[in-house]
């Protein structure tokens, strides 16, 4: 499950506009930005947006909420530190090789 999430989120942030909007998101702080703002300031086409956005939510990684006519988009901070907590936990843990085994 844990490492599924951690895939997914990854997968996402692996697309270059996806990072730009993520990064966008997590400058804007609690408060996010709504869609508008945030087509202006990356200048792409509402239609990616929207795609790109999606896949992001889809990951975990934002969260959008309708206020009014707007919506606003904001980064999901506690999803984003489960995927860090994720790859922290195996960071220098060391591996174990077993010599009778094959090499993969």
């Amino acid at each position: 499950q844990r490492e599924q999430a951690a895939a997914d989120a990854l997968a996402a942030l692996g697309n270059r506009t996806r990072l730009r909007i993520f990064k966008l998101l997590v400058r804007a702080g609690r408060e996010g930005a709504n869609i508008g703002t945030m087509q202006r300031m990356l200048g792409i086409p509402a239609t990616t947006l929207g795609h790109h956005l999606g896949t992001l939510a889809g990951a975990g990684l934002l969260c959008q909420e309708r206020r009014g006519r707007e919506c606003i988009c904001t980064a999901n901070y506690k999803a984003v530190g489960e995927v860090l907590d994720y790859v922290r936990e195996e960071c220098c843990a060391g591996i174990a090789f077993d010599e009778d085994s094959e090499a993969a």
